[in-house]
This record gives C-alpha cells, sequence and structure tokens, in this order.
C-alpha cells in the first residue's frame, strides 16, 4: 500500500460511530456534555474511533475521561472561581471541536495517508497538550496561593486568564504525561511499533509537547484572548455578553474575535506541531 492510499473501512467506521454514540450519550445522560456537545463528540469519535482504530480511541477516550472527572471534582472549592470562565462544566460543541477537532483532522490525514507516521505523535501531541490545559485549569484553581501572569508576574485572582501557578503547572505535566503514557502502551506500528528503548523519549517528547501547548494557552490568554469586566461585580471574566449576575460585561483587553474556544484550538494546534518538531528531532 503506497502512502496515498486511504486506509480504513466502513466497517471500522461504522463501529466507530457506535462507539462514539455511547460514549457520547451517557457523557450527555451524566451532564458532562450539552445536546450541542454530545452531537459534536460523536461526530468527532466516530472519525477518531472509525479512522484512526484502537490506538487513537484510548488516547482520546484518555482525555475526555479525565478532563470531565476533574471538571465535576471539588465543586465547592471552584464555586468562587468559575464565574470567571466563558462557560460551565457541560461542554458544547464550540468546546468539544477546539480540545478535540485537531485530533480528528489528523485522524482523518493518517487514513489517506496511512505510512506518515509521525501524524500520531502529533495526535499525541494535541490531545497531551488539552489534556494539560484541563488539567491546569481545573486543579490550578485549588492552589493555595494566587496565581501571577504568565507575562509579567503580577499577582491576579484564582482563574485569570494567562495566570499560571506551580500547583497549575504540576498539574499541567501530570495531564500530558497521563496522555504520554497511553500513547507509549498502544503505540502503533506504522509509526514505530511499541519499543521500550524508544519509550522513555517518547514520553519525554509528549509530555513536552503538552506542556508547550498549555503554556501557548495561557499565554494567549493573558495577552489576546478577549477578556471583559463586569461592573456590578468589578471582577475581570471571559463571560460575555452577560456576567454569571447578569449584569452585561464589556471588553477591557484583548481581540475580540479570540474567545476561549479559539484559545484552545490554538492551544491544541500548538501541541500537535510541538511533538511533530520533536519527532522528527529525535527520529521517532
Amino acid at each position: 500500500m503506497n502512502a496515498f492510499t486511504p486506509d480504513f473501512s466502513w466497517y471500522q467506521l461504522a463501529a466507530g460511530f457506535g462507539l462514539a454514540a455511547l460514549i457520547s450519550l451517557a457523557a450527555y445522560a451524566a451532564r458532562s456534555l450539552s445536546i450541542s456537545g454530545a452531537i459534536a463528540a460523536a461526530l468527532l469519535g466516530t472519525a477518531v474511533f472509525g479512522l484512526g482504530g484502537f490506538a487513537w480511541a484510548v488516547l482520546l477516550v484518555g482525555f475526555f475521561v479525565s478532563s470531565s472527572a476533574l471538571s465535576r471534582m471539588f465543586k465547592r472549592r471552584k464555586a468562587g472561581v468559575v464565574e470567571k470562565f466563558s462557560k460551565g462544566s457541560r461542554r458544547d460543541a464550540g468546546q468539544v471541536l477546539a480540545n478535540g477537532g485537531v485530533a480528528g483532522l489528523l485522524a482523518l490525514t493518517q487514513a489517506l495517508f496511512p505510512s506518515a507516521g509521525f501524524l500520531w505523535a502529533a495526535a499525541a501531541g494535541t490531545l497531551a497538550a488539552v489534556n494539560a490545559d484541563t488539567w491546569a485549569t481545573e486543579l490550578g484553581i485549588l492552589s493555595k496561593v494566587n496565581p501571577r501572569l504568565i507575562t509579567n508576574g503580577k499577582e491576579v485572582e484564582k482563574g485569570t486568564s494567562g495566570a499560571i501557578s506551580w500547583t497549575g503547572t504540576l498539574a499541567a505535566l501530570g495531564g500530558a504525561a497521563s496522555i504520554g503514557v497511553l500513547a507509549i502502551l498502544v503505540w502503533p506500528d506504522y509509526a514505530g511499533g511499541a519499543s521500550l528503548g524508544a519509550a522513555p523519549i517518547r514520553l519525554v517528547m509528549i509530555t513536552l509537547a503538552g506542556l508547550a501547548g498549555s503554556l501557548v494557552d495561557s499565554l494567549l490568554g493573558a495577552t489576546v484572548q478577549a477578556i471583559y469586566y463586569c461592573p456590578k461585580c468589578d471582577k475581570e471574566t471571559e463571560r460575555h455578553p452577560q456576567h454569571s449576575c447578569g449584569s452585561e460585561t464589556r471588553q477591557i483587553r484583548g481581540w475580540t474575535w479570540l474567545n476561549n474556544d479559539g484559545v484552545n484550538w490554538i492551544c491544541a494546534i500548538s501541541g500537535a506541531l510541538a511533538a511533530f518538531i520533536l519527532a522528527v528531532a529525535f527520529g521517532i
């Protein structure tokens, strides 16, 4: 089979749709996804499961399960912070595609170019990045000390876009590494196959790619992401046109068109690019 021969079966695609639909319905029932999020997740899962196969499915499910679980944990301790975020814990279609859309596009590309093993590393990198970002957000706000802006080190309130802390950074490392561990366990043959000798460098590669993506996310959040202000609560927020209190918000910085979903897209792309560059550099 040459590099330009599509490599997928309709049976696998149908099985992928069935599995993705079941997981999406379960997530909707558990209130982890909205209706639009469940539809988007079913379509995304069909692409990743049906075109990528088992190894790709493991990474996507690993991201979705861990991120959804963390979103639901420690709700009481997070209650005073979530009003800063643009959306709640139920992911909609925009959030689903922002986090997993790059992986879906890579799965499609892999089906069209089955010998391009570097696409697998890029897929692991993109999911490591969005997982790192999610873990950093969900666990970073539990830090006992306030975070600091990544740009100038200024201390800010928890949940502020572009703020980082040691707790959040360590959580990001853990989120990226968890995808790295899954990746080396199911590393496909066309990308070099399972290799005990290559496992450490692969783990480091994917972890660093994921961390890099999450830091890009923080940098964008501190500089060009659209951030708003609620005059009633006297707080910065990502929410627009209304804050959680119902008051109208006004933009105070950033690009109007770049919301949190857009930043997550760039985070995902950054993780994929970082993993691709590292894979080429180390010949993996």
